[in-house]
């Protein structure tokens, strides 16, 4: 498969936590995806952009936190996270090279 334009608009970025390197061991990689891409575009997404078979996808949307600045209220905006699990073999090297 290609990437395609579309794809870069469902990935947005992977997620470099301390849960997320737990992850890793159980061969997932987690990723932000577009907030309103479902669970067969993000499978098709990270097939097409890293070149590795997807076993399973699950799904998290995170709630904006409400923070106060300058004395007045805002709101963050949701982050929806995708747990991308892979089939056996394949790996994703997500790490910042520090």
């Amino acid at each position: 498969m290609n990437a395609k334009a579309e794809h870069y608009d469902v990935i947005r970025k992977p997620i470099i936590t301390e849960k997320a390197t737990m992850a890793s061991e159980a061969n997932a990689v987690v990723f932000e995806v577009a907030i309103d891409s479902n669970k067969p575009q993000i499978k098709q997404a990270v097939e097409a952009l890293f070149g590795v078979k997807v076993k399973a996808v699950n799904t998290t949307i995170t709630k904006g936190k409400v923070k106060r600045f300058r004395g007045s209220l805002g709101t963050r905006k949701d982050v929806k996270k995708a747990y991308v699990t892979l089939e056996e073999g394949n790996t994703i090297d997500v790490s910042t090279g520090l």
